[in-house]
């Protein structure tokens, strides 16, 4: 299984469409996807995943209960999991998880890689939207920093990416083959809890 999770409007949809020819829910409109929503390709079952933070027209507590869900899906469907792909905003990310930092909070996005990691799953982080940054490595490099990423695994995690004009997606391509043929680390017992109170905050 590979799931493609992220903040609301990041181009999950759009980017699954792109890689697999597969359609599936998409709209300018944040909280669009509002379920996981399951696609095949290539013998494999690819979910898009809803997205977690702000979504137009929803109330706090059915936000909230959405970002349960992610976490518990996520958690029981662990094993079955090849890989994760994140994909952020290239031209927002730094500016939400600063303003997340200057609050004292550990940023969401990040929060989730480290979810991910715990869980010992895979995991690449598309960085989308790069049509709109104008440093892209400069961000990519401050964004490694800032997910506690070392410089040297930048180029296995981090894929600069636009989903909507299709550019280095074979790039990211060819990170998804790799990492699929490495295979998971061995799983190791994981607590109850792992994963309690992630995505308590709405941005």
């Amino acid at each position: 299984m590979i799931i493609f999770v992220g903040r609301s409007n990041v181009g999950k949809s759009t980017l699954i469409f792109h890689l697999t020819g597969k359609w599936v829910r998409r709209g300018k409109r944040p909280g669009v996807t509002r379920k996981p929503v399951e696609v095949n390709w290539r013998n494999r079952k690819v979910v898009d995943m809803p997205g977690f933070g702000f979504m137009s027209g929803l109330p706090k507590e059915k936000q909230e209960k959405i970002k349960d869900e992610i976490v518990h899906f996520i958690e029981n469907n662990a094993d079955e999991i090849d890989l994760a792909i994140l994909v952020i905003d290239g031209k927002s990310a730094l500016e939400i998880i600063e303003r997340w930092e200057k609050r004292g909070e550990i940023p969401i996005d990040v929060e989730f890689f480290q979810f991910l990691q715990e869980l010992k799953i895979p995991t690449i982080v598309a960085v989308n939207k790069i049509d709109k940054v104008k440093n892209v490595q400069g961000t990519i490099t401050r964004l490694a920093e800032k997910f506690g990423v070392p410089y040297s695994e930048i180029n296995e995690i981090f894929v600069p990416i636009s989903a909507k004009f299709g550019k280095n997606l074979d790039e990211l391509r060819r990170l998804i083959e790799k990492k699929l043929r490495e295979g998971r680390k061995p799983s190791e017992n994981l607590e109850d809890d792992v994963g309690d109170g992630l995505l308590d905050a709405v941005e």
